[in-house]
């Protein structure tokens, strides 16, 4: 499994993983948050590519204080194989190589099958909650 950093050319077979994995939602367009990503110089997105194939991704960034990690998708048909756990080691390697030295994220409380992989991972529940405003 090779991991790179994505662009916009692979924009695409991105917006269909995060579909497939239901991480989308009508009210904020992926494609957006893709190019988002990639635009600026404090954050990435990491595809896993097994040949051509791309079979996961992660976006992480920082604001220059705490790193912040999205997007974290498997294919329904490469999961259980640690492929989750590759990108979510190489985005908290791409943190480190930024000097951050903390990294946070959101799960929808709705998500419970995926909080067990993050607490398998070391993340915990850091008893916070996140108020959020549309500035559109």
């Amino acid at each position: 499994m090779r991991v790179r950093d994505l662009t916009s050319a692979d924009a695409r077979g991105v917006v269909a993983l995060w579909h497939e994995a239901g991480l989308t939602r009508p009210w904020n367009p992926p494609e957006t948050d893709l190019q988002r990503a990639l635009d600026t110089s404090t954050s990435t997105v990491l595809g896993a590519f097994d040949g051509e194939e791309l079979c996961g991704t992660v976006m992480v960034g920082h604001d220059g204080h705490r790193g912040w990690i999205y997007y974290l998708a498997v294919s329904g048909s490469r999961r259980g194989i640690g492929l989750g756990r590759l990108l979510m080691s190489r985005a908290e390697d791409w943190l480190r190589e930024q000097a951050v030295v903390k990294v946070q994220l959101m799960v929808r409380s709705s998500n419970t099958e995926v909080l067990g992989f993050y607490d398998h991972l070391g993340y915990e529940d850091a008893a916070v909650e996140v108020r959020s405003k549309w500035l559109t």
